[in-house]
């Protein structure tokens, strides 16, 4: 036993030398899986599963490492890193490089072992996957955990069904049957339905087990027919269903050391069409032992209990067990090597006869028999021992024909039952074949020619023999290379590949037994094949033309009229022996008779082909015609065939009879193949030496076509880079524009900036003079409140001076009063009646305009309808026409004169606002001159000075008098010849405009205020601006005029107060001063 350690390996080889099993537990190898120096203990191994070739399986570790191993190729490598553990794998898609491993985290992830990355990933259970089962065909994918099942489309990675169940029944398992469209559905209650796959529809359903019965299924396995379920649980009995009668049919008793039942599974055979009778039962002890279901008999057992199994896989070939054991490692089994005591052949007839004559005496003869070859007996002590051996009467060369095969068969006895039923039994063909060639299976040798690897000859096979089946195809070239290498003609035989595929078809299950056959079949039933090489065999070719000859001259004759020869009417046959115009079951039935016969039988095989063909040959005149007969199937009756084969071995003269010239059958000797040199060694050796110096040539032309390739892949390699330059050239370039413009953008924004800067300086600079402005009038407001004070002052000084004469200040207030508020009366009045005036004209205009409208309308439609009436009176409505015209034209005129009118009206009232204006600048002007004329007059007091009381009391009045002349002589304006200078003006105005218009007059039109606000030549906005300056400038009048009211009020008070005036006079002086 070998062991290999994974390690931190991501690949290499399982075993550093061949392994040679030991019989007694056909343990191959032993793989373990080391941590790293960090981690203490080694990582466990938890699932298995195999391929559908059984030649390469998958195991993943407890890290979630998952592993291939391949023991054809003796490699392993680690294909994914789940990262966590797996619960149950599948190796068998119908992709086959990619696998399904569940996780712990209740997914199902599908993977390649070749990319090494993620194809899928599903999603769905609430619980740990525990099984999946994939359909024969590697398209569909059933998934069990234990509260639901789920059948997968392993196409489209989508879930196509799910089965729910309630809590209180669980699930066992849910799988497929082999090679079937069945699910097997089975649950914790003993119950077992089958489904159909593509319409889930219940077929059957088993009943459950006898009521004596305690047994709870757990595991469960199936034959590779389907027929047979073995179902197993915490019992050592076991019970067998027949599938196809749905009963239980048998209940096997293990041993008592067997408490109950981990893991059950069938081994797979290739010669047992699928009924599978070795079962493989592991125990709770650790040990898995197989037991033959038909007689129940232990055949052998693997595991023990120091090194117990966990679970184990058998490969679907049945050639490997993989085991994981219950410390985590993996033991690799050879079913071969422990099924080798099983399978050994009977003991042969030859007895010996052992005569221990000094310890029994010569009358007591010890009979032993020996499998093999005869042997003498051991020889006791110090004794003679006299041995016999027992003979037949007959002839020894009978007696060995008869006997010549191993295991116990009778040739003769085989041809008998061969001629009785035409072919033996399918079960047991391929066992008898193997006997018949007494194949000797050098594994070893064998071996060692496989480990040549391919012969050069063979390497592009596939595109000589494109076969769709990929594993055929490695077959053939396997079998191909070895046959090459252990003899140089058949790497240069070019129909060896048509004369070997049916038989690599149908071993392709062994291919030990695939070489010896055509091996066997090559020395025997291929003799003399090669000595014309590379030209077809000619003496093969004139045996089969004299027998042609001899047994249907007419069929020849025909031949050689139609210039046919052996090489186009037998060599197709030959060299494909027959496998391209027999099917399947034909060609077996003939092979049968072939290997039970003399090697002469395959060319009466020939000739009887031809001859049975006779009627359908005979109607063919060209050579496509026959090339195509011999090349495809042929409506024919292989047993009539083989009968005329018969017929002619009986019947065949001696000289021409090619028993006498072929040699009796040969097997292969045992532990090495023998020399097969019968071909002219110099024309294999000549073309040996030009194929290989066709091959160096083609080797020099495959490196200087290299040297070109790795020329112009250097080339196109400068040519990508100075691309990749010049594209790096126009980025750099994009980027340096987009740079630019980025930096226009920049300094745009910059620009931009500073413009907001200097408006922000600009706004700030105006708020500074806005605040200075402020501070200034701020500074007037002051020196307007001094002087306020001050004239306070004078006002009081005068007050008290003035009181005397307080009632003609009161007149003379209540005067100026009663004047300015009929002025303003009547300026209101005016206004009033001026907009009224104006809005009845702007009506009255209105009124005409649309009257003449809807005048020209009426007129306009009885014109067209004049027009329409009679034509006759043209010329009237010509005139009618023109004087509507002249009308409508006049009308226009006046409509201008109306507007010429309303203009110069809107003109004197802009020279009427003029002298609005005028009056208020004259009114400060006479303000400004009371002002000095108070100044003036304090100035004079002063002067004065204090004098004495008496002529104070005389000089307020006097100086009353003084400042009310000086005052009429500010107020020196007429209002009354203003207004009569203004009346007479618009007078004037009316008179010309009366003299100018022909029309009616309209002394009553005026015009609304925005007509009047109206200059030719200047924007209304401009008006607008100025009516709202003037506004502002009367309210601050009005406002300053209000407080200087109210200050001149206060003063009088307390100047009344101060010199204590009558309440009359107090009266008067306050009048005065508000007006």
């Amino acid at each position: 036993m070998q062991k290999s350690d994974v390690g931190n390996k991501e690949s290499g080889k399982i075993w550093l030398r061949k392994p040679c099993p030991a019989t007694r537990d056909g343990l191959i190898v032993n793989i373990v899986h080391t941590a790293a120096e960090y981690q203490p203990k080694s990582l466990r191994f938890l699932n298995v599963a195999f391929d559908s070739t059984g030649d390469a399986f998958i195991a993943g570790d407890h890290q979630g490492n998952i592993y291939v191993f391949d023991l054809n190729g003796n490699r392993f490598t680690l294909v994914q890193r789940t990262n966590q553990a797996s619960t149950a794998l599948a190796f068998n898609l119908h992709r086959k490089s990619e696998f399904l491993v569940a996780l712990a985290d209740y997914s199902i992830k599908c993977f390649d072992t070749v990319t090494k990355e993620l194809v899928s990933w599903m999603s769905g259970h609430e619980s740990s996957v525990f099984s999946i089962s994939v359909h024969a065909s590697g398209r569909y994918a059933i998934t069990t955990s234990s509260d639901t099942a789920q059948l997968w489309d392993l196409d489209t990675f989508q879930r196509k069904r799910k089965l729910n169940i309630s809590q209180s029944v669980g699930i066992q398992k849910v799988f497929f049957l082999p090679f079937s469209n069945t699910i097997l559905s089975c649950f914790k209650d003993n119950s077992i339905f089958a489904w159909e796959c593509d319409t889930l529809v219940c077929k059957y359903q088993l009943p459950l087990p006898p009521a004596g019965s305690d047994l709870k299924y757990k595991v469960f396995a199936v034959t590779r027919d389907g027929r047979i379920l073995a179902a197993g649980g915490k019992s050592n009995h076991l019970h067998l269903w027949c599938l196809e009668t749905q009963q239980l049919f048998r209940i096997i008793q293990l041993p008592t050391k067997i408490r109950s039942i981990r893991h059950i599974e069938f081994i797979p055979d290739s010669f047992d069409a699928g009924s599978n009778q070795i079962l493989g039962v592991l125990g709770q002890d650790g040990i898995m032992r197989f037991i033959n279901i038909q007689n129940c008999k232990l055949l052998f057992d693997i595991g023990t209990l120091d090194e117990g199994i966990s679970t184990s896989v058998i490969s679907p070939n049945g050639r490997y067990i993989t085991s994981v054991m219950e410390n985590g490692s993996l033991n690799v089994y050879s079913v071969q090597v422990l099924t080798q005591e099983i399978n050994k052949p009977p003991p042969p007839l030859v007895k010996v006869i052992e005569d221990l004559s000094k310890k029994t005496g010569p009358s007591h003869l010890k009979v032993r028999v020996i499998g093999g070859k005869v042997q003498r007996p051991r020889k006791a002590k110090d004794c003679r021992t006299r041995t016999k051996i027992l003979r037949n009467i007959m002839d020894t060369d009978l007696e060995n024909k008869e006997n010549d095969l191993p295991k116990g068969l009778c040739k003769k006895s085989l041809q008998t039952l061969l001629r009785g039923y035409g072919e033996y039994p399918t079960k047991y063909r391929m066992f008898i074949w193997r006997s018949l060639l007494r194949l000797p299976e050098n594994y070893s040798a064998f071996n060692s020619l496989l480990d040549k690897g391919t012969h050069c000859a063979f390497l592009n096979i596939h595109e000589k023999y494109p076969i769709k089946s990929r594993k055929l195809l490695r077959i053939l070239q396997r079998t191909m290379s070895a046959l090459a290498h252990w003899s140089a003609i058949f790497g240069d035989t070019p129909y060896l590949p048509l004369l070997a595929f049916p038989f690599v078809k149908l071993f392709q299950n062994n291919q030990l037994v695939c070489f010896e056959v055509i091996a066997t079949l090559i020395i025997n039933w291929c003799q003399h094949w090669f000595e014309y090489f590379p030209n077809p065999p000619i003496n093969i070719l004139s045996m089969i033309e004299n027998l042609l000859a001899h047994h249907d001259k007419e069929l020849l004759q025909h031949y050689m009229n139609c210039g046919v020869t052996a090489q186009l009417y037998a060599w197709p046959l030959l060299e494909t022996v027959f496998s391209e115009v027999l099917t399947r079951e034909e060609w077996l039935r003939v092979f049968d008779n072939v290997f039970s016969n003399h090697p002469s039988f395959l060319l009466m095989i020939v000739v009887s082909y031809n001859i049975c063909c006779k009627a359908p040959l005979l109607n063919c005149n060209l050579k496509d015609d026959f090339e195509y007969f011999f090349h495809h199937r042929n409506n024919l009756d292989i047993a009539v065939v083989i009968q005329e084969a018969y017929r002619l071995m009986l019947c065949t003269p001696a000289d021409i009879h090619p028993e006498t010239m072929l040699d009796d059958f040969v097997p292969l000797t045992k532990s090495q193949y023998p020399v097969f040199n019968k071909y002219p060694k110099f024309i294999v050796d000549y073309q040996t030496q030009e194929l290989e110096r066709i091959r160096n040539d083609e080797l020099e032309y495959l490196k200087e076509r290299q040297v070109v390739h790795e020329m112009e892949a250097e080339i196109m390699r400068q040519k990508d880079e100075d691309d990749v330059w010049y594209q790096k050239q126009e980025l750099l370039r994009e980027a340096e524009d987009k740079r630019r413009d980025i930096l226009l953008e920049e300094e745009k924004k910059l620009v931009e900036q500073r413009d907001r800067l200097v408006a922000v300086k600009r706004d700030l600079k105006l708020k500074e003079i806005q605040l200075l402005n402020a501070s200034r009038k701020r500074f007037l407001r002051n020196q307007l409140d001094q002087r306020e004070m001050e004239l306070r002052r004078l006002d009081d000084e005068i007050e008290r001076k003035a009181s005397l004469r307080g009632e003609e200040v009161v007149a003379t207030a209540k005067e100026v009063g009663l004047q300015r508020l009929e002025i303003e009366t009547q300026r209101r009045l005016l206004e009033q009646q001026l907009a009224k005036n104006e809005e009845i004209a702007i009506q009255e205009m209105k009124d005409d305009l649309n009257n003449y409208r809807r005048k020209i309308d009426l007129e306009e439609r009885r014109f067209h309808k004049a027009v329409e009436m009679d034509k006759c009176h043209n010329l009237k409505t010509h005139k009618l026409v023109e004087e509507t015209l002249a009308n409508a034209e006049q009308a226009c005129i006046d409509t201008d004169w109306q507007i010429q009118v309303l203009l110069k009206r809107k003109f004197d009232e802009a020279e009427r606002k003029e002298h609005y204006e005028e009056m208020a600048r004259l009114l400060r002007n006479s303000r400004a001159k009371e002002l000095d004329a108070l100044n003036a007059l304090k100035g004079l007091e002063t002067k004065k000075g204090k004098g004495d009381e008496g002529h104070a009391l005389q000089s307020p009045p006097s100086v009353a008098a003084l400042r009310n002349r000086i005052r009429r002589k500010c107020f020196n304006f007429d209002t009354d010849d203003y207004q009569q200078k203004q009346d007479e003006r618009f007078a004037e105005r009316l008179q010309e405009l009366k003299a100018k218009s022909p029309l009616k007059p309209v002394s009553s039109v005026i015009l609304p205020e925005d007509h009047l606000n109206y200059i030719p030549g200047i924007d209304p906005e401009t008006y607008f601006s100025l009516d709202r300056k003037r506004g502002e400038l009367e309210k601050k009048e009005h406002e300053l005029m209000s407080e200087i009211r109210k200050l001149r009020y206060k003063h009088a008070q307390q100047a009344c107060q101060r010199y204590h005036i009558p309440p009359s006079h107090q009266h008067h002086g306050t009048d005065l001063l508000i007006t």
